[in-house]
């Protein structure tokens, strides 16, 4: 038996991580999903192992992140901690296992499309959920990004995937014109639906300045440092002559009712002096064993808050019977409630703000859940938790792919990076080096209007898929 598939399999897989931010290589990604279709197209090897080993290499170079959070800020051992990121690397390979599996079942090179999409849809709900590195993510920059409005993250998976496969078939000489006809209509249609303007700009701008601290996840929570985080943050926002000033994640690192009342009084009145308000990452205390990851509004507005809803496992909740893992970790604040799914966007600033903290963001049904009521998304980050990883880059892409979906503008404040401005095309606008401390200061437009991802979310990818998983099922039979 030879190894050699696989170890091609577990290479193209490394290089699909080179179409998502930092590298932005959208025809790296593309490259290697064709030579997965190519490996699973053999037969007389396994497609649940090529599958396997593909997305080891593809969440083993592109999540090894991970890694970081547990040892270098969690304190777990770092034999545990690797094998904690290889453990959690294996699961998430098991879903292109699956696809390959299901494939081979099916007969059906055709299927691979639909039942990817399926098998990463189903990625982004398991165990609550892990929808990072969605193939379709990689194609933010491509003409294949036009499908996003339409179907979501989703359909340009869909998109990409059957474009690889038609790359396929292109490189093997079979059905090479038909080939190369269809994947240049897929190009131009979707060069065609980025032309379109889903959603109306307000004619009225709002300025607004982001903050980023800069302060070492290694300090965050060291009481000796706590002054110099407020002092950090009171004259960033002081310095501000924006309507609206937004701060990011639990940048107050203590409970609201223990925060100092001149602190609070000093961000009110900066946001006050300028005519609009503030928003403050800080953790809220509805009892002493219930609390939240929130963001709360000061300034000429009523008061309002916004309560964090999808949690980090581990990071922010402990599912039951994993409590043993959280002993082994040293992470603040590792227990939080869940907000609901009620909540309405923040009045603040003449503008309607869906809120979204950390890698909520990375859910698109969830953002899309306050639209169209909301004209503008604003999330607030801390990922420091992740170093000078790939982490940050890969975040501030979904962010993308998130403003690209509902037609909005997407604002981030993060501590250490990447704070940025992104237009309702996904572009982005504007950004802070990181691990800097400063303002960005951009002057926005809410918009109004609703995508059809808005309105049906991640359905209409789905149910095309399974409009072709029926097809080809049809056709299998008849033969």
């Amino acid at each position: 038996m030879t190894f050699a598939p696989y170890a091609v399999a577990l290479l193209a897989g490394a290089a699909s991580v080179l179409g998502f931010s930092p590298f932005d290589w959208f025809a790296v990604s593309l490259a290697a999903l064709a030579v997965l279709i190519h490996l699973w197209s053999r037969k007389e090897y396994s497609a649940f192992w090529l599958g396997f080993w593909f997305g080891l290499g593809m969440f083993g170079a592109g999540v090894s992140w991970v890694y970081v959070s547990l040892h270098r800020f969690g304190a777990m051992a770092a034999p545990l901690a690797a094998l904690a990121t290889l453990g959690f690397c294996a699961f998430l390979a098991l879903f292109p296992a699956l696809t390959g599996w299901a494939q081979a079942r099916l007969r059906a090179p055709l299927a691979i499309p639909a039942l990817w999409v399926f098998f990463e849809w189903l990625r982004g709900w398991i165990l609550t959920g892990f929808p990072w590195l969605s193939i379709g993510t990689a194609a933010i920059d491509s003409p294949l990004a036009g499908f996003a409005p339409l179907g979501g993250v989703y359909l340009v998976s869909l998109a990409m995937m059957s474009s690889a496969g038609l790359l396929w078939l292109i490189a093997i000489g079979k059905v090479r014109w038909a080939a190369a006809a269809a994947f240049a209509l897929l190009g131009i249609a979707g060069a065609g639906l980025r032309a379109v303007e889903w959603s109306l700009p307000s004619p009225n701008p709002v300025s607004i300045s982001l903050l980023q601290g800069n302060v070492p996840q290694s300090l965050k929570f060291d009481p000796a440092r706590y002054g110099r985080i407020l002092e950090t943050y009171a004259r960033l926002a002081e310095g501000s002559r924006a309507r609206l000033t937004v701060l990011p994640e639990t940048a107050v690192p203590r409970f609201l009712d223990l925060v100092e009342p001149g602190f609070l009084a000093r961000l009110d009145a900066a946001a006050r002096r300028n005519g609009g308000d503030l928003l403050l990452g800080v953790p809220l205390r509805a009892a002493p064993d219930r609390y939240f990851n929130s963001v709360i509004s000061l300034g000429v507005s009523p008061q309002a808050a916004y309560d964090k809803v999808h949690l980090v496992p581990f990071g922010e909740f402990v599912p039951p019977g994993f409590g043993w893992i959280v002993s082994v970790l040293s992470i603040p604040l590792s227990d939080f409630a869940r907000g609901t799914t009620a909540q309405r966007p923040l009045a603040v600033a003449g503008e309607r703000i869906a809120v979204n903290i950390c890698y909520e963001d990375a859910y698109g049904t969830e953002i899309a859940r306050m639209l169209p009521e909301a004209t503008l998304l604003v999330n607030v980050s801390n990922v420091a938790w992740f170093g000078d990883s790939l982490a940050p880059a890969q975040h501030l892409q979904i962010a993308r792919m998130r403003a690209l979906e509902t037609a909005r503008m997407h604002l981030t404040a993060t501590n250490s990076g990447i704070t940025a401005a992104i237009g309702a095309d996904g572009a982005v606008l504007a950004q802070l080096p990181q691990f800097t401390e400063g303002r960005l200061e951009v002057e926005a437009r809410g918009r109004t209007g609703a995508t059809p991802y808005v309105r049906f979310g991640d359905w209409p990818a789905l149910a095309l898929s399974a409009l072709l998983l029926l097809l080809v099922a049809l056709r299998g039979r008849s033969r």
